[in-house]
């Protein structure tokens, strides 16, 4: 039987990549979202989304030009009567008056909107405001709040016309009440309501931009959001998976074993039930004792998943040898397994170690009483500084590796040295096989130490470079 085994180390690397969204999203990419760049249009409807978004600025700037309004018509008709008392015209000056602030009153009952009755509101209140000015000059200050409300309501052409408008009366005004030319009459108005729309219009774009700007922040929010769920989903997929793969491994070392076991010796008894009762009842006894056995797996499953045998304590060595004991005493004569255990471990092997590698001699074991034909087996656990190695070898007859075929993906069979691989692929460890016929089997499971926690099991990276290539299961 040859005993030499090869053993080589396999480092795995994890690369990480950086991902970005579900869909890419890219707001100043793709054309979707506003550019915080461009110039936002000072439209008519500028001022009904204001409104529309609750802007606390711009109801405090509508409220303190109403109340400018008032205040300026009020001194402008006091200052009349202060100084023309007594004239003709005085009733036609408070019942215009009169009508233009019942008109300033109607404005906001007609909305912000646009409209054909809004934009004949805004006429009528023109013209009584020049009307006014054209009896009375000192009504001119209140061109200021009416730059206001044509600048909210009008689109940004029809507005400058209507601001130019307004100021060209007021400079006629300042010149009717003045006893001869001053320039500063003619250059203030203009140069006064330049700066006031200046101010009113950026304004007006700064507040669309934040808009512009909440909109796309919540946007962006809502597509990290759905990246997260997403990126949430894909994870516990993973793990669904990663989760599943571990228990068809466990459920191939232990029940699915254990129940081929039991097939041969109960076809074994079958066979021979009439010929040697003795024998027949042996076999079904044995069979017996390996349904004890799986229903102690079945439970400990229900319960945490651990092997029975080490759920029973001892550690792994204790259930190397149990295994052992329990493999020659069920095999009656047809095979002897002897376990060895050589050094001591400098600390206590993580469960998940001791827990991969009872398994793979499980797997190991069933192969050589199904395949193998051998009469003697042995488990060597070895103990290193840096890992600890776990021989299986047996005096069978053997097979020729590189003749292995792969099974077909719809064979049932196969499954058990893919799964020690796994295994051990998962501890950061190796598997070497070597098998020549007529000269038996040697598989030895390396684990390192050092570079695996106690924690659940987690599939290996995509990434991770590929293990050497190794035969497949017996056929």
């Amino acid at each position: 039987m040859s005993t030499q085994v090869s053993r080589c180390a396999v480092t795995r690397e994890r690369r990480t990549g950086q991902g970005r969204g579900s869909a890419g999203y890219d707001v100043r990419q793709n054309g979707t979202g506003p550019d915080p760049e461009r110039t936002a249009p000072a439209d008519a409807d500028a001022a009904h989304r204001a409104d529309a978004a609750g802007d606390p600025d711009a109801r405090w700037l509508a409220l303190l030009m109403h109340a400018a309004f008032f205040l300026l018509l009020g001194a402008s008709l006091a200052r009349f009567l202060m100084r023309h008392p007594g004239e003709t015209r005085t009733p036609w000056i408070i019942g215009l008056s009169a009508v233009l602030a019942v008109l300033y009153l109607l404005g906001p009952v007609l909305g912000s909107h646009p409209t054909p009755r809004r934009l004949t509101w805004l006429g009528a209140l023109v013209v009584v405001w020049m009307v006014l000015v054209v009896l009375a000059p000192s009504f001119a200050w209140c061109a200021v709040p009416l730059f206001y409300t044509g600048l909210r309501i009008l689109p940004p052409r029809a507005a400058l016309a209507l601001v130019a408008l307004l100021t060209l009366f007021v400079v006629a005004a300042q010149l009717r009440l003045a006893t001869g030319f001053d320039p500063n009459l003619v250059l203030a108005p203009p140069a006064v309501a330049a700066v006031a729309t200046a101010v009113f219009v950026h304004m007006q774009r700064q507040a669309v931009r934040q808009r512009d700007l909440a909109v796309r922040q919540r946007e962006l929010i809502d597509d990290l959001l759905r990246t997260r769920r997403e990126l949430a989903a894909t994870e516990r997929r993973e793990g669904t998976l990663a989760e599943r793969q571990r228990l068809s491994m466990e459920i191939h070392d232990t029940l699915a074993q254990g129940l081929s076991s039991q097939q041969m010796l109960l076809q074994a008894a079958d066979r021979s039930w009439d010929a040697d009762p003795a024998t027949a009842r042996r076999h079904v006894l044995t069979a017996t004792g390996i349904a004890e056995r799986n229903l102690a797996e079945a439970r400990r499953f229900v319960h945490d998943l651990a092997p029975a045998d080490l759920a029973e304590g001892g550690g792994l060595e204790a259930a190397l040898h149990a295994l052992a004991d329990r493999e020659t005493a069920q095999a009656r004569g047809g095979l002897t397994v002897r376990c060895h255990v050589e050094g001591a471990p400098a600390t206590t092997l993580p469960d998940r170690v001791q827990s991969a590698l009872l398994r793979i001699a499980q797997g190991a074991l069933a192969n050589v009483t199904e395949h193998a034909e051998a009469t003697v087996a042995a488990l060597t656990l070895t103990h290193l500084d840096d890992r600890v190695v776990l021989d299986v070898a047996d005096n069978g007859r053997g097979f020729s590796p590189e003749r292995q075929t792969p099974r077909q993906a719809g064979g049932v069979r196969g499954h058990g040295l893919p799964a020690m691989r796994a295994r051990v692929q998962q501890l950061g460890g190796t598997l070497a096989v070597e098998s020549a016929p007529g000269e038996g089997t040697v598989l030895s499971a390396a684990v390192p130490l050092a570079t695996h926690p106690d924690t659940p099991d987690t599939p290996s990276a995509p990434g991770a470079p590929p293990t050497p290539p190794a035969p497949e299961e017996r056929a």
